[in-house]
């Protein structure tokens, strides 16, 4: 198993955690140089979006990954969380709806965490 694929799962747990809704990974490592997999997530208001970032954060983080680039937060309609090989994107739904990345990613292959 790949470094980015142990970020990945990390990343999800704590995204469970603070009861992330309508959990994607997209394995888009053959498609893009941007990165190997794109997670996408969404919340129900901003403070849950903001504790999804914090607790990401958090758990990368104590497993020794530093972001390297981190985005939207204070807003939190769309957090954009850049761990290089792993990106985490935190909507909230009508953002998500609109952005809908699962259909510019279609491409790329979808995987069970």
């Amino acid at each position: 198993m790949t470094e980015a694929f142990e970020m990945v799962k990390t990343a999800v747990e704590a995204l469970n955690d603070k009861k992330a809704e309508d959990i994607k990974v997209i394995d888009i490592s053959k498609i893009s140089i941007m990165a190997d997999y794109f997670i996408i997530s969404s919340g129900n208001n901003p403070n849950q979006i903001q504790a999804m970032c914090e607790n990401v954060k958090e758990k990368l983080g104590r497993a020794g990954y530093e972001y390297k680039q981190i985005e939207g937060y204070d807003t939190a309609n769309w957090i954009l969380m850049d761990y290089r090989d792993v990106i985490v994107h935190i909507f909230d739904k009508e953002s998500r709806l609109f952005y809908n990345l699962e259909r510019i990613w279609s491409d790329g292959k979808n995987i069970e965490v």
